[in-house]
């Protein structure tokens, strides 16, 4: 056992501002919350309807604004 090297390399931080470029979620813009390099995954909070939501992507999903 121990750390594990990441599966994934994604290249961005958290807080960063990307735009969502594939999945139902296209043309929306948010903030970083969270990477899961293992599972190549990005939480971003996009706002609805007067909110954040924190929505789960695929790295490949997102491109830097």
């Amino acid at each position: 056992m121990g750390v594990e090297d990441p599966k994934h390399n994604i290249n961005y931080a958290v807080g960063e501002v990307v735009s969502i470029v594939d999945g139902p979620f296209k043309g929306f813009d948010g903030a970083i919350n969270e990477i899961d390099t293992q599972k190549g995954k990005i939480k971003v909070l996009v706002s609805m309807f007067g909110r954040d939501t924190p929505v789960e992507l695929d790295a490949l999903q997102v491109k830097k604004v």
